[in-house]
């Protein structure tokens, strides 16, 4: 088995130091020391303090632009709720790691707020996506705004959900969230469905008008 890199040593050292004896008490050089690196290795694999608690935005990013750049049009809000799927289910794979991460930005303020500012780069490529295939008037620079706000707030809930333990299965959940945002802004969903009228005979009996019913149901529309 390799051996672990620095950047995952200097990693679990910050973490189990966060734990023990708290994220404003511990320094870049408590972080070093029990790492067994020195000060300028923890600078080349972390810009600085804050930096061990996030994941890597940047490369979760490029996946995420990957993803929206394949679409086209017509898939271009199924390109973006995939997109957030890829976000959630990196925390998910991270595991014990991303509930630490949610202790501590649930406690520290500066690091909240660092935690907001990554979840609106997510919302803004998102809404820039979202907005290529609008006629770029106002109406749909809005339509952009809100779906791409949807979608980062259905992946928010059920991470939140599965971070605090109240969440045993994210995937069905996002699913499930997720399917709410397409039916709610997908404009082909706006669409009215078709509607039959069912003309039946006095008299029929209740288990012919239920046959009646379910050969419509599955007659080609």
């Amino acid at each position: 088995m390799a051996a672990p890199s620095p950047h995952d040593v200097i990693t679990d050292a910050a973490f189990t130091l966060f734990a023990r004896q708290g994220y404003d008490a511990t320094s870049v050089e408590d972080i070093a020391s029990a790492a067994g690196v020195s000060r300028s290795t923890f600078f080349r694999s972390f810009g600085s303090k804050e930096a061990v608690i996030f994941p890597d935005h940047d490369e979760l990013l490029a996946r995420v632009e990957s993803r929206l750049q394949s679409s086209q049009e017509d898939s271009a809000l199924a390109a973006v709720i995939d997109a957030v799927k890829i976000v959630l289910f990196h925390y998910v794979a991270e595991g014990e790691r991303a509930r630490e991460r949610y202790r501590l930005t649930s406690a520290v303020t500066t690091l909240r707020e660092r935690e907001l500012v990554s979840s609106a780069r997510y919302q803004r490529l998102f809404r820039h996506h979202l907005g290529r295939w609008g006629d770029g008037g106002e109406a749909a620079d809005l339509q952009a705004e809100v779906t791409a706000a949807a979608v980062v707030a259905a992946h928010n809930r059920v991470l939140r959900r599965w971070l605090r333990g109240e969440c045993g299965d994210p995937e069905r959940e996002i699913t499930g969230a997720l399917a709410i945002v397409h039916r709610t802004f997908d404009p082909k969903q706006s669409t009215a469905s078709p509607v039959a009228l069912l003309v039946l005979p006095a008299g029929t009996s209740l288990a012919a008008a239920e046959d009646a019913v379910r050969h419509l149901a599955w007659a080609p529309q």
